[in-house]
């Protein structure tokens, strides 16, 4: 559970439930290997509407050119925008074809590796040469953090997560809706978000269940 093991709080978990259940299209980013990207990202996508289709993209650019025959206002989850090569990784034209589909009719999932929100719109805009507009898809970043020296000490924290509301000249208009404070290990609200339709009142709800939910997990772990 990543609100049990402190990988965000409550807080911030409801909003990325907020994210996912309003289909917006969002990137899970983080510097090294092993910083528990597709781990966040599948956790959000457990919280889409019923019935929504998830699409797992193999890359090719004629696939995507046959989804954008028949839009389903599903969710394209692409393995990683990527200039390495493995099975899923996108990079160059495909990149772009996928944000031209996307404006067919659906939402976007992927990770990337990328030190901040800066540098997932520089690989995006300036390296792989996507429009403002079409970049202007993406509506959150979420940025994760990863500390320790193997795998079986590692532990993460998403350390920003930033609401999108355009792009100019390929860099974002963006407002961090939360940070992490190391020197405390706590997570702090920044901003409210400004492009969702859940209440307030609402991810507060889902907060607190949250929050109970991870003391029961946190308990048994004892």
């Amino acid at each position: 559970d990543l609100v049990a093991n402190n990988t965000m709080d409550e807080h911030m978990a409801a909003l990325l439930w907020a994210i996912a259940e309003e289909k917006r299209s969002f990137v899970s980013a983080a510097g090294p290997q092993n910083a528990g990207k597709s781990t966040v990202l599948f956790a959000m996508l457990d919280h889409v509407p019923v019935g929504t289709p998830i699409h797992e993209m193999n890359g090719e650019v004629d696939e995507m050119n046959e989804y954008a025959k028949s839009p389903d206002g599903g969710y394209l989850e692409v393995g990683e925008i990527s200039d390495h090569r493995p099975v899923r990784y996108i990079w160059g034209e495909p990149v772009r074809v996928l944000f031209t589909t996307l404006n067919t009719g659906f939402s976007l999932a992927t990770t990337m590796h990328a030190d901040g929100v800066d540098d997932v719109f520089r690989q995006i805009c300036v390296e792989n040469e996507v429009s403002d507009a079409d970049a202007s898809t993406i509506q959150f970043v979420v940025h994760i953090l990863r500390f320790g020296e193997d795998m079986e000490n590692y532990w993460r924290r998403i350390d920003s997560v930033h609401e999108i509301t355009g792009v100019k000249n390929g860099v974002q208009i963006a407002s961090e809706l939360f940070s992490w404070d190391e020197e405390t290990d706590s997570f702090i609200a920044s901003n409210p978000v400004s492009v969702l339709s859940a209440s307030s009142a609402l991810l507060a709800e889902r907060a607190e269940s949250i929050r109970e939910q991870a003391a029961k997990v946190r308990d048994a772990a004892k």
